[in-house]
C-alpha cells in the first residue's frame, strides 16, 4: 500500500479539510484529492464524507485511520533505523499548543531558546484554553500540548511537566494585598473568573470542593474568558481573581498588581505535557521535551 496515500488520508481526517491537509503536507490540493480517490478505489469503500461544511471520515474511514496511524508510525521508525536518523541536525516543524497560563509565560521562552539552539527547526505555538488544546492534540492537529489541568480524554496521555502556584491577584492598594484572607472574606469580594475549560478554574473548583464550597457560592460577578482578560481587569481595579503566579510575575515586580492567599486553599497545580495516544513522536518533539525538562524546576 502506498503510504503517501495513507499520509494524505490521515492529514485530511485530522485537519477536516483538503486545503489544510495539502498545506500541512506541502503539496497541492488536487494532489491530495487524487491520493484519496486512488485509495478509495483500491479499497472499494468511501472513506470520507464530503457533503458537510467539514470533511468527516465514514465508518470505514474511521477504521482505516486507526490502522493507518500505526502503519505510518512503523514507516517512520523503519526509515530512522535504516538511515540512522537519530543523530545530526534537527529539522522539521514542531507544532505545539499551550493553555493560557504556561502559554503566556514559560512555554514561549522555552520554545524560543530551543529554536535558537536548533535553527533548522520551525516552531509554531498556539494558545487556547485547556480543553481546546487537549482536543487538538487528540485530533493530531498539534504534536504536543502543555496544559494546566488533565481533563479526561481517551485519545491522549498526560505526564507531569512542572508545577505552578495559583494565587489570588488583586488591585494595588486593595485590602487583601499581601495578606492571607479567610474564605468568608473572599465571599464578600467581587470575584472575576475565567471561562469553563480554563485550567486555573478547574484547579480552583477542585480546591473549593475540598473545603465544602463551590464556585457559585462565591461572589462571582463576571466571567472574562482566559488569563489575559482577568489580569487586565484586576489591574484596572475591577475585582480579584485566581490566576497563575507565573502569569503576573511582571505585574508583581512592577507593582501594578498585588497578590494574596486564601486560608485553607493550597492551589498549586501540576502543569502537564499531553501527547496523542499511540502517536510516534518526531525527533524535534523528543528533543524539545528533553530540552525543556533540563531547564524547568524539578
Amino acid at each position: 500500500m502506498d503510504t503517501r496515500q495513507l499520509a494524505a488520508f490521515c492529514a485530511v481526517v485530522e485537519r477536516k479539510s483538503f486545503s489544510q491537509a495539502a498545506e500541512r503536507l506541502g503539496v497541492t490540493q488536487p494532489a491530495v484529492s487524487l491520493q484519496i480517490r486512488s485509495l478509495e478505489q483500491r479499497l472499494g469503500r468511501q472513506l470520507l464524507d464530503r457533503s458537510g461544511r467539514r470533511v468527516e471520515p465514514t465508518e470505514a474511514g474511521l477504521r482505516l485511520y486507526a490502522s493507518a496511524q500505526k502503519v505510518l508510525a512503523l514507516e517512520q521508525q523503519l526509515l530512522a533505523d535504516v538511515t540512522g536518523d537519530t543523530e545530526g541536525t534537527l529539522t522539521g516543524t514542531l507544532e505545539l499548543g499551550a493553555s493560557t497560563g504556561p502559554g503566556g509565560t514559560v512555554v514561549p521562552v522555552l520554545l524560543c531558546e530551543f529554536q535558537e539552539a536548533h535553527p533548522e527547526v520551525r516552531v509554531r505555538l498556539s494558545v487556547s484554553d485547556t480543553q481546546t488544546v487537549v482536543a487538538q492534540v487528540a485530533e493530531r492537529e498539534l504534536e504536543l500540548g502543555v496544559v494546566g489541568a488533565a481533563p479526561r480524554h481517551r485519545g491522549v496521555a498526560y505526564e507531569p511537566f512542572f508545577r505552578d502556584e495559583v494565587v489570588l491577584a488583586c488591585p494595588t492598594g486593595h485590602p487583601f494585598a499581601g495578606k492571607t484572607v479567610s474564605l468568608d472574606a473572599l465571599r464578600a469580594e467581587p470575584l472575576l473568573v475565567m471561562q469553563e475549560g480554563a485550567g486555573v478554574r478547574q484547579v480552583i473548583e477542585d480546591e473549593l470542593r475540598k473545603v465544602g464550597t463551590r464556585l457559585r457560592d462565591l461572589n462571582v460577578r463576571v466571567v472574562l474568558g482566559l488569563q489575559e482578560s482577568v489580569r487586565s481587569a484586576v489591574a484596572a481595579g475591577h475585582g480579584v481573581t485566581f490566576i497563575s503566579r507565573t502569569g503576573i510575575e511582571s505585574d508583581l515586580a512592577a507593582g501594578t498588581i498585588a497578590m494574596a492567599r486564601v486560608r485553607g486553599l493550597d492551589p498549586v497545580r501540576e502543569i502537564f505535557l499531553v501527547r496523542a495516544g499511540g502517536r510516534a513522536e518526531t525527533r524535534a518533539a523528543q528533543a524539545f521535551v528533553e530540552f525543556a525538562r533540563s531547564r524547568l524546576p524539578k
